[in-house]
């Protein structure tokens, strides 16, 4: 299928569609112990459901979006480790995204977690905001599936295309400055 529309989310939409997820994981009865979440999308979905869940949060950085708007796809890179505040990775994870588009990230993030941490793992689950048909992975939750697989413009993007410059002109100091 190919891109046929946008998808334009706001603020309230994007953590009205956090805690739905939420509530899709929780009436599901699955218990976990640990979230990994996908840099940077998934951190945001992540830390809220961390907070929401009182779990630990782990962040896996991964990139294979750049060029202009970063809507070129491009080689996946995962980051060399996990950052997280444990010892040891829980056992029942969460593994968690914004979204999945082809579905390769999260695909080759299962084998990578695998790889690495298999050890301590008992299960993964995965868990989106937005599930779209061309991907080649169903995730375990996620709140919308979209058949028609749109670019999704998530309220965080504009912050792409400014600079610290450009934003500091529109804005007032909140404080003094430290010198």
């Amino acid at each position: 299928m190919s891109e046929t529309s946008d998808l334009y989310v706001t603020w309230a939409d994007y953590h009205q569609k956090i805690e739905q997820l939420s509530t899709l994981i929780y009436q599901s009865g699955w218990e976990f112990n640990q979230i990994v979440c996908l840099a940077k999308g998934g951190v945001r979905v992540g830390d809220i459901l961390s907070r929401l869940y009182d779990v630990p949060l782990a962040i896996l950085a991964t990139s294979s979006y750049g060029g202009p708007n970063n809507r070129l796809r491009g080689s996946l890179t995962f980051s060399q480790d996990l950052t997280k505040t444990t010892a040891n990775l829980g056992s029942h994870i969460l593994l968690v995204d914004d979204l999945v588009d082809s579905g390769i990230t999260l695909q080759r993030t299962l084998t990578w977690l695998d790889r690495r941490y298999g050890f301590y793992i008992d299960e993964v689950r995965t868990a989106v905001l937005w599930y779209k048909a061309c991907s080649v992975i169903a995730p375990d939750y996620y709140v919308d599936h979209l058949p028609h697989n749109p670019w999704i413009h998530q309220p965080f993007e504009r912050y792409e295309q400014m600079t610290p410059a450009e934003l500091a002109a529109k804005t007032a100091p909140a404080a003094s400055p430290v010198s």
